[in-house]
This record gives C-alpha cells, sequence and structure tokens, in this order.
C-alpha cells in the first residue's frame, strides 16, 4: 500500500479543486494550475479533503499513485504559498541585476548572460549576488533555478560561480608546487 498515496490532502480556505476527465484543476489565492493524471487514478474531493485512489495494485498503479498524490499537494500548497529558491554568486565581480522581466549576470564571460523569466516566475535581485527565483509552479521554479546555476556552476578549487544559498561546495586543494 502506497503511504503518500493514501495520505489525504487537506484544502487551506480559498482553493478549489475541480477534477474533470484526465485533468485537475487547482486555482486558489496566487493562481490556478493544471495536471494531467492517468485514467488508472482517481481523484476524489470531499469537505475540503482530497484524496487518492487507483485500480489495482499494479507496479506502475502503485507508483502512479503516490506520484499524482505528491503532484497534487505541490499544487496547493503552490497556489496558497507559493515557491521559491535563493541563488548566489560568488566571486569577484560576479553580480546580478533586473531588467524588467529579465535576468542579466555578470559572471566572468565577456558578455552579459540574459535569461527571460517564464510565464508564471518571477526574479528578485535584492541584492547584486543574491538572486530569488519564484512562482507556484515547483517544477517551473526549480528548472528555472537549475538553468540560472548551470550559467556558472560552481567550481571546486575557488568556489566561484553561482549556487544555491544552502549548498556545500566541496574544496579541493589545488597544486602542491614544486619544493626548492
Amino acid at each position: 500500500m502506497s503511504r503518500i498515496g493514501t495520505t489525504p490532502i487537506d484544502l487551506p480556505s480559498g482553493v478549489e479543486v475541480k477534477v474533470s476527465g484526465d485533468t485537475v484543476e487547482v486555482k486558489g489565492p496566487k493562481g490556478s494550475l493544471t495536471q494531467a493524471i492517468s485514467p488508472t487514478i482517481s481523484v476524489n474531493v470531499d469537505d475540503g479533503v482530497v484524496t487518492v485512489g487507483r485500480v489495482n495494485d499494479e507496479r506502475e498503479n502503485r507508483a502512479l499513485h503516490g506520484l499524482t498524490r505528491a503532484l497534487l499537494y505541490n499544487m496547493v500548497v503552490g497556489v496558497t504559498e507559493g515557491y521559491s529558491k535563493e541563488l548566489t554568486a560568488v566571486g569577484v565581480g560576479y553580480r546580478a541585476a533586473l531588467k524588467g522581466n529579465t535576468l542579466e549576470l555578470q559572471v566572468g564571460f565577456s558578455h552579459p548572460v540574459l535569461i527571460e523569466a517564464p510565464d508564471g516566475v518571477t526574479f528578485e535581485v535584492p541584492e547584486p549576488t543574491k538572486i530569488i527565483v519564484s512562482g507556484i509552479d515547483k517544477q517551473k521554479v526549480g528548472q528555472i533555478a537549475a538553468d540560472v546555476r548551470a550559467v556558472r556552476p560552481p567550481e571546486p578549487y575557488k568556489g566561484k560561480g553561482i549556487r544555491y544559498t544552502d549548498e556545500y561546495v566541496r574544496r579541493k586543494a589545488g597544486k602542491a608546487g614544486v619544493s626548492a
């Protein structure tokens, strides 16, 4: 039995879940999200509680059971609280700036790197070395944050690059050099 899939999801006030065929739509104060679900998975909404069930105990259906419940829970949290990822630029002259909804990164290249914010995702730059990616879709926020980090991932010798704020970068010793 799926431990995650059988856990009910309590809906906060102001959140509405609509199931129509193979799609589930979650509306809340911050916006709305839709998700396609497998026909072997059933979603029921009763008195502010969402439960997820499955047709049988086949391996694929057991996997989809927990996955569907986790996706629905992430949607409910997204439309109520939202998600955010914080990144830090470490290095001499490394900085970020916001121009409209475009993030401009100066990270040691001969040119600035521009990253356009897609729909549903916003950038904030409270300090020149701090970048906050936020939105209601957990998957989109994580992907855009990973794309920003991939522009200049942290390197192990000096630790320079763009990293998540809570990320630990393991440092390596450099060359030992020749002793005379």
